[in-house]
């Protein structure tokens, strides 16, 4: 049980009295049958919650524009694009009479909005129409842009302002008003003849809506016991009594309860108490009264610095409340350090949106990476028609973008969510002509960002830090004078990579490289500067000082063959070097590999596929989810001392004991929609990813039909050896006896900025995406022998 039993009540006479006045039942949205007119339609009272509905733009999106969609130079489709009232989505209608259908997007999966002929699409195809009437909307995911042209500048305009607002309003609001705003709008969707009222038949369809069986029974008692009129129909007061019974969470009631006493309100003391017992550090009286003013909703009881059920429920609702350290979404970390001391977030095959047998290739690929925090990125470069090279995947289907364009999306985007370098890893396939070229459009495009000499000339051998290369872009290319093979020919970076793959493969890739090998440009190589390319054959140490400006390319299979055979070897190697590790040629579909065991060894550049999700990426996107996502993350600092005795293989005994009570979830998301009876079987595993020996995983037992507040209360308990490497994923499935177990969503966190206590887990998609207000909420502690 989470009781702990009432505690006494510590307040004076006076504070006894406002409490009492203040201390009341969980506070809900008023119903669809409130007097205000603008909250008979629940959307529109959602809208008004966002205050958003006197503007002028959102009242254009409201009433809908007819805008033409864009995919080619001939396909242009007329559309109706028009605001749901709810304010979080955007539907569209398709103009065919005898097959007309809806499409929705939502406003909180939008990654950006582009004015103009800002994306690859509007460049190519959207010459007809003026830049001003155009917009782009990217979105989060694999989902594709959306090409749009407005009849008026002025239109293209309201809608670019109109979702600037909405998307504004929606990173502001906190998770209790998105969970007003959803259930709202379920209640819209259950009241099937829009009269405001709820028959028991639409109470029962509003359940399946919200992802609960409940048995026919219960559910008609709870009904009645809210049909005051005994009228057979919610309404008004009646609705919002059913959503206060609905939503209850006893377990926050318990906790709140064992803290407030008999009287039901928290002092600013109480909090202070929970707040220790959280293991919050640094808490004191006057940061808990700050967290009263900022998440108490009654101002009665702010003015009397006191906190009811409500506020504090707001409070483990919010980002300070959540299982994430708040201040580790900033940049926190010393990134003065040389950047061999930093995890930096790589992609590889940067330009595809797909496979990398017959994928398109994009531009929009690599703003896509760059808006994920991706530091290091890939071009494949090969020769191309009328002098200009062009990147794709060789010898395979994928198509071709022209090598300058990628350069122009580098220079657009690279520092939009991040000020920190980004390392172009050029892959190099092209005759000298060519790479004069791709050298000349690097130096024009990309102007002062080029990274052309070594920042301090008196030391042109160290590695610069982050911090000293801010808004800079480097080159990891071929250096002159090229290392060469045992017959005297120059390698191609193409021949670096494949020497990896099987034997077979490789022999006939070396024909193929002996045929073709040309040596590397002068211009070209001038560019190298901080990332010269070369092999890691051996971990054997060159005679003289070490070649820090070095970056070592070697496949996952290479990587792990390292880290077994020579751990602490490669660990050394790595806190003053480069490494690059990309996935094996053989991963036909652009499968990922585990990137923790890479990152295990300190290996900085691990390169993933960031097209393609799965847990790779969930593991990737945990790893830099801090440090302001700005994609770079010291390592530990046994990866940084150059005499470390660090083994990955052999971390030693466990030093850190991590347990985690899974308690409940809260509205978690229906995998069928179409299908209204299919209910969630949910369980939770928990994954622990870091060295070998923390490899972990263990899981809950699964609630039948309940994926609106299932219960578990179930303590699953770790042991750890290298803490500071570990990342803890929390995973929800819906339960199958006969076939592998459905994905519902997920959250992947750093061990290290992890927060003990009563915390609530944010999920995501499998994609990446919010499934807000989808939570786990858990209890966590980490006790350090």
């Amino acid at each position: 049980m989470l009781c702990g039993g009432w505690r006494r009540s510590r307040r004076s006479p006076e504070e006894s009295r406002v409490s009492a006045q203040v201390a009341a039942p969980l506070a809900f949205p008023p119903s669809p049958a409130s007097s205000d007119s603008s909250t008979k339609r629940p959307g529109l009272r959602a809208l008004k919650k966002m205050g958003l509905t006197e503007d002028e733009d959102v009242q254009a999106m409201l009433r809908g524009s007819r805008l033409l969609k864009i995919r080619s130079r001939t396909w242009h489709k007329e559309r109706l694009y028009r605001l749901q009232e709810d304010g979080l989505s955007v539907w569209f209608q398709r103009r065919i009479p005898r097959a007309a259908s809806k499409h929705i997007f939502f406003v909180q999966h939008i990654e950006a909005v582009r004015e103009g002929h800002q994306s690859e699409g509007l460049r190519r195809f959207g010459g007809a129409f003026a830049p001003a009437c155009c917009l782009t909307i990217a979105f989060k995911g694999r989902r594709k842009n959306l090409d749009l042209a407005a009849p008026t500048a002025e239109e293209a305009q309201r809608w670019v302002r109109g979702l600037a607002k909405l998307r504004a309003r929606l990173d502001a609001m906190s998770q209790r008003e998105r969970l007003d705003h959803w259930i709202h709008s379920y209640l819209h969707r259950a009241d099937s003849d829009q009269d405001s009222k709820m028959s028991f038949k639409e109470i029962k369809s509003l359940l399946r809506m919200v992802n609960v069986d409940m048995n026919d029974m219960y559910a008609y008692r709870l009904f009645k016991e809210c049909d005051h009129s005994n009228n057979e129909r919610l309404e008004g007061a009646e609705i919002e009594a059913f959503l206060r019974r609905l939503l209850k969470r006893p377990e926050l009631e318990e906790i709140f309860h064992r803290y407030s006493g008999e009287d039901r309100v928290l002092s600013a003391s109480e909090l202070l108490e929970f707040l220790e017992d959280q293991g919050e550090d640094g808490a004191t009286l006057a940061c808990a009264q700050q967290f009263i003013q900022t998440y108490e909703l009654n101002e009665t009881a702010k003015q009397h610095e006191l906190m009811t059920l409500d506020g504090f429920m707001m409070y483990l609702l919010s980002p300070e409340g959540a299982a994430l350290n708040v201040a580790h979404t900033c940049v926190f970390q010393d990134m003065g350090q040389p950047l061999a001391h930093y995890f930096i977030s790589s992609s590889h095959n940067t330009y595809l949106t797909d496979s990398q047998i017959g994928g398109t290739s994009s531009t929009e690929a690599y703003i896509r990476a760059f808006a994920q925090g991706c530091r290091c990125v890939e071009l494949d470069c090969w020769e191309g028609p009328g002098g200009e090279p062009v990147i794709y995947h060789g010898h395979t289907l994928t198509s071709k973008i022209l090598f300058r364009d990628v350069i122009q999306a580098v220079r657009d985007h690279a520092f939009t969510s991040s000020p920190y370098p980004v390392i172009l890893s050029l892959e190099n396939h092209c005759g000298l002509e060519q790479q004069a070229v791709m050298a000349r459009h690097l130096r024009s495009i990309l102007g002062d960002m080029l990274v052309t000499q070594a920042l301090d000339s008196q030391n042109p051998e160290e590695l610069p830090s982050p911090e000293q290369l801010k808004g800079r872009i480097l080159v990891k290319g071929k250096k002159l004078p090229a290392a060469r093979s045992e017959d005297g020919r120059i390698l191609s970076d193409r021949e670096e990579e494949e020497e990896e793959e099987e034997e077979a493969e490789e022999a006939l890739e070396a024909a193929e490289q002996r045929r073709r090998a040309k040596q590397i440009s002068p211009e070209l190589s001038a560019l190298a500067v901080y990332c010269c390319a070369t092999r890691l054959r051996t971990l054997d140490p060159s005679p003289g000082p070490p070649q820090s400006c070095t970056v070592g390319s070697l496949s996952e299979r290479k990587a792990r063959k390292f880290t077994r055979e020579a751990g602490t070897s490669f660990v050394r190697h790595n806190t003053q070097q480069l490494t690059r590790v990309y996935p094996l040629g053989l991963r036909m579909n652009s499968a990922n590999y585990n990137p923790q065991e890479m990152w295990n060894s300190g290996c900085q550049l691990v390169a993933l596929n960031f097209q393609t999700p799965g847990y790779e990426m969930d593991l990737n996107t945990g790893r830099f989810l801090i440090n302001g996502q700005c994609g770079y993350v010291l390592k530990p600092a046994y990866l940084r001392q150059l005499n470390t005795t660090f083994d990955p293989e052999c971390p030693g005994p466990p030093r850190t004991t991590l347990t985690v009570q899974v308690l409940t979830a809260q509205q978690l998301p229906k995998l069928n929609a179409e299908k209204p009876s299919s209910i969630v079987d949910p369980l939770v595993r928990v994954e622990i990813h870091g060295v070998p020996e923390d490899c972990a995983q263990k899981e809950t037992d699964y609630v039948l039909n309940n994926g609106f507040n299932p219960c578990w209360e179930q303590t699953l308990q770790f042991q750890l050896r290298a803490p500071e490497l570990v990342l803890v994923r929390f995973v929800v499935e819906d339960y199958d006896t006969t076939s592998p177990n459905d994905f519902v969503g997920q959250s992947t966190l750093p061990l290290s900025s992890l927060k003990q206590g009563y915390r609530h887990i944010h999920l995501l998609s499998k994609d990446g995406a919010s499934l807000s207000p989808a939570t786990l909420f858990v209890h966590i502690r980490i006790q350090n022998s």
